[in-house]
This record gives structure tokens, C-alpha cells and sequence, in this order.
């Protein structure tokens, strides 16, 4: 394995432990049950929320670049 390969370890660990720890900001009855929704309502993400939604877009991409070098690497 080369650096790379490593690099791609951790930020998929990062990723899965990141999107774990993201509150869901609908309900799931609320789907199903056909009432309306405040998905798409304009609501301003502060404190931990925003870090996280932050930190996930960052890892995802270090992932996904990480992945294509890997590819071609090998």
C-alpha cells in the first residue's frame, strides 16, 4: 500500500463517523404520513451542525480525490 491508500482509510472512517453523528432535520412519520414537510424550508445551520455539514463536504472530496489518485497510482 502507498500513502494514498491510507489517506483513503481514513477519510472513509471519517466520512462514516461524520454522517453518523448529523441529526436528521425531518421526521420519518412525516414522509410516510403525507403531511407537509419542513425538508427544504430556509433554515440557518449554526454551531455543531454547520461544522459537521462542513467537515463531511471536506472529507468527502479528500475521499473522493484520494480515490482517483489511488487508481491511477496503481
Amino acid at each position: 500500500m502507498i500513502w494514498v491508500d491510507y489517506i483513503v482509510i481514513i477519510a472513509s472512517i471519517l466520512l462514516v463517523a461524520s454522517v453518523a453523528l448529523m441529526s436528521s432535520q425531518d421526521d420519518i412519520k412525516d414522509a410516510f404520513s403525507g403531511e407537509r414537510s419542513e425538508l427544504f424550508k430556509n433554515r440557518k445551520t449554526r454551531g455543531l451542525e454547520l461544522f459537521l455539514m462542513r467537515f463531511t463536504a471536506v472529507v468527502s472530496v479528500i475521499l473522493i480525490v484520494g480515490v482517483v489518485l489511488s487508481n491511477n497510482l496503481h
